[in-house]
């Protein structure tokens, strides 16, 4: 292959990934996740509360209607976020900023996307979903992988609101963690929009735990913490919040979550960082894996088409 050639099959392949994620970035704007949609079913066949029934009927139909019509769930289809498990042999490892920006641009027309992206300080909205930092990437290298698997994210407003983090004082422990879930929940939770996504970063400061808390929310709903310390908790806090009745839009009901996802760090043994970060019940992420021979595996919805 000589280097003419090489160049122009480069292009293409930009190009054409452009295009799959641009396709798959609007996609997941109008269809939930399968693991989210059969965990509605299942909290509604759970469900007791007469009024509690009517509104997971609502959210079905709204599901239905969005896929019969081809358009997006919510009025509300947030601001753009990548998080990368990019191989550092990955052939577009160079190019997938501006794949993504592009993507994101592409996604907007074609969904079509509310314009949701704000220049702070400027106050003006960019009309395209992207600008300084947006759509935003948050990167992780895998040594000698050869592929990319990218999440993507729309962190609508409504959702994004009762994300919290903080330290610990000293003795707080993880009865401290506890007791800020719930704090951030009940305080704020009602207006994310219920059954939630909750996710717990456990770490050392403030900001990992933030972006470990986001990352949580990104884990498939029926997953576990590997570690069984942290996977009991997960399972505690899911009891818990549930027993709070906030319910389905916060109207009342037996769950108010669909889950708690707990991701974490070692930690400075003094400190502990915790944060919360929330999905509402229109959770809307993807999952797709980019072989190195550019072919693509749609993980998180089962029979996507381009």
């Amino acid at each position: 292959m000589n280097k003419q050639t090489s160049v122009v099959d480069k292009e293409a392949a930009v190009a054409d990934i452009t295009q799959v994620l641009s396709k798959f970035t609007s996609y997941i704007g109008k269809r939930l996740p399968t693991d989210v949609t059969s965990k509605l079913g299942e909290l509604r066949s759970k469900e007791v509360n007469f009024l509690a029934k009517e509104v997971f009927d609502s959210m079905r139909e709204n599901q239905e209607l969005a896929d019969k019509l081809d358009r997006p769930s919510c009025q509300d289809t947030g601001v753009i976020q990548y998080f990368l498990q990019a191989g550092s042999n990955f052939p577009l490892l160079g190019e997938l900023e501006d794949i993504l920006l592009n993507a994101t641009k592409g996604a907007t027309k074609e969904g079509p996307l509310r314009h949701n992206a704000v220049e702070t300080f400027d106050e003006k909205n960019t009309g395209t979903n992207t600008g300084s930092k947006i759509p935003w990437l948050d990167w992780e290298i895998i040594p000698g992988a050869d592929y990319c698997i990218v999440d993507v994210y729309m962190a609508g407003g409504g959702c994004t609101l009762p994300g919290a983090a903080k330290v610990l004082m000293p003795r707080q422990g993880y009865e401290g963690v506890a007791e800020f879930v719930f704090d951030v929940i009940t305080s704020r939770g009602v207006n994310a929009c219920p059954p939630l996504l909750v996710g717990v970063g456990v770490s050392t400061s403030a900001e990992t735990a933030a972006r470990l808390s986001k990352k949580a929310i990104l884990r498939p709903v029926t997953s576990s913490h590997p570690n069984e310390n942290a996977a009991m908790m997960e399972e505690l806090l899911t009891e818990g919040l549930n027993e709070l009745g906030l319910g389905p839009q916060g109207l009342t009901g037996a769950n108010s979550v669909m889950g708690v996802n707990i991701e974490s760090s070692a930690r400075h043994p003094s400190t502990i960082g915790v944060a919360v970060s929330t999905g509402c019940w229109a959770h809307r992420r993807g999952k797709i894996k980019i072989n190195a021979d550019m072919s693509y595996e749609v993980i998180s919805h089962e029979g996507f088409k381009l």
